[in-house]
């Protein structure tokens, strides 16, 4: 008998198409879905705001209990708030986008957003996709799926650029390292693939494909069950 629920990690650097992909595999499966990443940026954007001092950790560490972050589930038109603000705007500015390694890196931001994306995944009655940089590996480990996203940084930064409206590609590949180099190194939940994931390269392959690949990965668990 096929399971009903079901939870996915899609894991992945920036440009490899991630979030389309959650989206489009949760919208078509009928299941909730969630942007880890713009709940990272979110604290960013709070911690900007409020005049944090994004250089000094054990300032980001003694308020990253203090806003409340919501994030809505629908794969058709995900949500997010921060002490009850629209920020789905907001935190995709450059300002926010440059600072978000910084605050994300500090343990107690991480511990503070891991214990909301359990708790949402535990929630989600008909199963979630989750995707994000530590989903597989630190955030559900028990995932009954995982998926580990990657494209070549030629292809990352083409996608990147053509999403930021005619941005440099070269300069755009020059962000996206960087962004790599640091959530690769940082001491808590580095960007990493989880041993039991599937890894599926999307340099060559058209939204379309990585979705149908994707959905097809997951009917096949759910099959399995």
């Amino acid at each position: 008998m096929e399971r009903a629920t079901v939870i996915v990690a899609i894991d992945g650097p920036s440009g490899t198409g991630k979030s389309s992909t959650s989206k489009a595999v949760a919208a078509q499966l009928g299941l909730s879905y969630l942007d880890t990443g713009a709940q990272y940026r979110a604290i960013t954007w709070w911690m900007v705001n409020n005049g944090i001092d994004i250089e000094d950790p054990s300032a980001i560490a003694a308020v990253a209990g203090k806003p409340e972050i919501v994030s809505g589930t629908d794969p058709t038109g995900p949500t997010i708030t921060v002490d009850g603000t629209d920020v789905a705007g907001p935190i995709r500015t450059q300002e926010v986008t440059s600072q978000v390694s910084a605050v994300s890196a500090v343990p107690e931001v991480r511990a503070r957003i891991t214990e909301l994306q359990r708790s949402i995944a535990s929630d989600a009655e008909n199963g979630i996709v989750v995707e994000g940089r530590d989903i597989g590996t630190t955030v559900l480990p028990d995932a009954d799926l995982k998926i580990f996203l990657t494209a070549s940084p030629e292809a990352r930064a083409a996608r990147r650029s053509g999403e930021l409206k005619g941005a440099d590609v070269q300069s755009t590949r020059e962000a996206l390292l960087k962004r790599d180099a640091a959530d690769s190194s940082r001491k808590t939940s580095p960007l990493a693939k989880a041993d039991d994931a599937v890894e599926v390269d999307t340099s060559e392959l058209t939204l379309q494909q990585v979705i149908e690949c994707v959905v097809t990965l997951v009917e096949e668990k759910r099959a399995g069950k």
